[in-house]
């Protein structure tokens, strides 16, 4: 019988000191300081050493998911009573379900959905917000019209006069980076670069995945010398990272769901070397390990619908729900009769790549099925982010989260990280 594991989210507390929040980036993104936890604490360094303490042939798996500038500003007038000109905040967190996957979105032209916080809503009292940017020497006129409510948030249809323009482009042009909220300050032109990965290639994130900050291009030379291989899937972060969990128990507590995309070429990658205790995997941030761990039940759910009903899955319903993995955990299906499963699934649709949503929450008990380490940062208690670093630590999170105070370290998504290694290390 399944139990959904019933966790006080009181016992994930600590004192973070505010002083020790990085509300900035540190002055060069590979000299923030590294942790290295093997079962305890072994060494501490800089991500510009992080070669040192990885063996040749591993595998690093980064998110090479983009932040899109998610925050857009509308001016209106006042009328009646009011005075002056009110500033509306619109936060685009995903677009709807007939504009997914988020490359749809961000390609459409002359119109696109999204679903949205909004900031001032009281004060969107008109039926439409019409803004004015110039793009490419032309003046683009773009509205945005709210469509429906719902538990806080809003569905928004944005439209432009112009058959061309893509919506990233309007993006680009009007929107702003959206920094975690704790960071209580405008995005600068150094946020724009710093809160964005050196390989972010798949635009669609509201939030960085921020272990990867850190990496840079003398960064990716000394993996390369020492023969670390770099793979890449992407995860689009949503804004529930930072939700903070307000039930008392972990099973009470909504995971949010994300976006994932993973190509066949990293299945069929991950088949020939996952589980090698010489070449281990490497999950860069915990959005790339909840993709890569997220990969295995997908294929553990399409292997046994199969065995179900005799034939295939439809890709459209194939997702990962909150608890699924550890409703399926009775089932011992090995990685690689899963990640088979998922490859054929997909050579089977004539498709390269599994477009889905994992709502994966690793919480401590949860067995590991891909990956052998993590690199992260310093999360905030009462987290989900902390409890998968509970999920890998045990209780000897407390003593690397009070050493890393004590020692000063930086906290939180401009700070500094720890290399975990879930399975002890060989080398």
């Amino acid at each position: 019988m399944f139990i959904k594991p019933k966790l006080a989210i009181e016992d994930f507390d600590y004192v973070l000191p505010d002083e020790q929040i990085a509300y900035s980036p540190a002055p060069n993104r590979s000299g923030s300081k590294l942790l290295i936890w093997d079962q305890t604490i072994k060494a501490e360094s800089t991500y510009s050493h992080i070669a040192a303490f990885i063996p040749a042939n591993a595998t690093m798996i980064f998110n090479n998911s983009k932040v899109i500038a998610a925050r857009i500003l509308f001016e209106k007038i006042n009328t009646n009573n009011e005075k002056g000109k009110s500033t509306i905040e619109i936060f685009c967190l995903e677009p709807t379900e007939k504009y997914t996957p988020v490359l749809l979105a961000m390609q459409a032209t002359r119109k696109v959905e999204w679903n949205c916080l909004v900031g001032g809503a009281k004060k969107w009292k008109e039926d439409v917000l019409i803004k004015e940017v110039e793009i490419n020497d032309t003046t683009i006129k773009i509205s945005a019209r709210k469509l429906k409510q719902d538990a806080g948030k809003y569905i928004i249809e944005f439209s432009w006069d112009h058959p061309t323009i893509h919506f990233s482009e309007i993006l680009n042009s009007i929107g702003n980076i959206p920094l975690p909220p704790y960071i209580q300050r405008k995005a600068s032109e150094e946020d724009k670069d710093r809160y964005q990965t050196t390989y972010a290639i798949e635009e669609g994130s509201v939030a960085a995945p921020t272990a990867g900050l850190h990496f840079n291009k003398e960064v990716f030379i000394s993996l390369d010398e020492k023969n670390i291989h770099q793979k890449y899937l992407t995860l689009h972060v949503g804004a529930g990272t930072f939700m903070p969990v307000k039930s008392a128990t972990i099973d009470e507590h909504e995971m949010h769901a994300e976006f994932i995309e993973v190509n066949i070429a990293l299945i069929k990658y991950l088949l020939e070397n996952v589980n090698k205790l010489d070449a281990p995997i490497i999950a860069v941030g915990t959005t790339s390990l909840r993709t890569l761990e997220s990969v295995y039940w997908l294929g553990v759910k399409a292997f046994l619908f199969f065995q179900q009903h005799h034939k295939n899955i439809s890709l459209n319903d194939l997702n990962l729900l909150q608890w699924d993995a550890y409703n399926l955990i009775e089932h011992c299906i090995s990685v690689q009769d899963a990640l088979n499963t998922l490859s054929d699934l997909l050579s089977a649709n004539n498709t390269d790549i599994l477009i889905t949503k994992t709502q994966l929450m690793v919480t401590p008990g949860y067995t590991f099925k891909i990956c052998d380490a993590l690199v992260t940062n310093f999360h905030q208690p009462k987290s989900t982010l902390l409890l998968i670093v509970a999920a890998i630590a045990g209780e000897d999170w407390k003593a690397i989260y009070e050493h890393a105070i004590t020692n000063k370290y930086r906290f939180l998504s401009y700070g500094d990280g720890c290399l975990f290694w879930i399975r002890p290390l060989v080398m």
